[in-house]
């Protein structure tokens, strides 16, 4: 089933990753922070019965056209880089979500998170995002699936921990909801009609 989302509430997801720091042997070029922000084909158990996964290609639009701010932890007053400014660079590959941060060293918070990365004290990262597409799988076990197709992108964050997982799982549970409601729904109707049929019959 193809559901195209009118999902208003940002949402959040998270991973552990293997960020990467670097420096150009060009000194006037810079520090960076490199690594995947999410990845492809992951199949993420959100709580008993509903599982995500987002498809390769998810991003593809996003990193052609949204405006896009890496930030630490979430903290919009803590602006890494921009995709607009090109501080930010994104690629989405067979892999995943690819991004390279190029780090400001005249900002005393961004050269903190760099040595941090780079000591490994911080290594897990998450994005915000909309949903534009997505497909719902409803496996025989009576649980529910939803594939990830197509995203808005507004920010990624290394993190020290992740954050917004339980905003995440509640927009899902209101969507798991709305499936059930549906469902029920329809087995109702599935029932009535068999009722009728019967009924129609024995009356004839």
């Amino acid at each position: 089933m193809d559901n195209s989302k009118r999902n208003d509430q940002r949402q959040y997801r998270s991973i552990q990753t293997q960020f990467k720091i670097t420096r150009s042997e060009n000194s006037q070029d810079g520090k960076y922070i490199d690594g995947y922000f999410s990845l492809y084909g992951i199949i993420t158990e959100l709580w008993t019965g509903a599982c995500e996964v987002i498809e390769p290609g998810a991003f593809d639009r996003a990193v052609r056209e949204d405006d896009v701010r890496a930030l630490i932890n979430h903290d919009t007053t803590l602006v890494l880089g921009r995709t607009k400014a090109e501080t930010l660079e994104l690629r989405s590959d067979n892999t995943g979500l690819w991004g390279r941060i190029c780090i400001n060293e005249n900002d005393t918070e961004a050269m903190n998170l760099y040595y941090r990365v780079e000591r490994g004290d911080v290594d897990q990262c998450s994005f915000g995002f909309n949903i534009i597409r997505e497909e719902t799988e409803y496996p025989e076990d009576g649980g529910v699936i939803w594939h990830i197709k197509e995203v808005k992108l507004y920010e990624v964050s290394p993190c020290t921990f992740p954050q917004y997982e339980e905003t995440s799982i509640s927009a899902r549970k209101a969507d798991y909801e709305e499936i059930r409601k549906r469902q029920l729904s329809l087995r109702k109707e599935k029932s009535k009609k068999r009722l009728e049929c019967i009924f129609n019959a024995e009356s004839n």
